[in-house]
């Protein structure tokens, strides 16, 4: 579950870069391309940080079982977001 945590906690991170870049982007360009990007963003950002919230407080409920997926599945939207990232910058 940790690694859970972790993986969800730095994509929280990427994803206020990804924001902070789309919202300058717009205000500088005007495109709403920009602005849907930033809408983007800021949902998956509270997405993930629900993710680290309920992975932090429920996570004595979650089986044994359904850990390592949960885990693989902050691992790959990290790269996910990562590979995002650098191509936006």
């Amino acid at each position: 579950m940790d690694v859970a945590i972790l993986f969800s906690g730095l994509n929280a991170a990427m994803l206020l870069a990804l924001l902070y870049f789309y919202v300058k982007i717009a205000i500088r360009s005007r495109a709403a391309h920009s602005l849907g990007l930033a809408f983007f963003a800021l949902l998956l950002l509270a997405n993930s940080v629900l993710t680290v919230y309920s992975y932090s407080a429920m996570s004595p409920f979650f089986g044994s079982e359904a850990i390592p997926y949960l885990s693989v599945i902050s691992v790959l939207e990290f790269f996910g977001l990562a590979a995002l990232l650098k191509i936006t910058l």
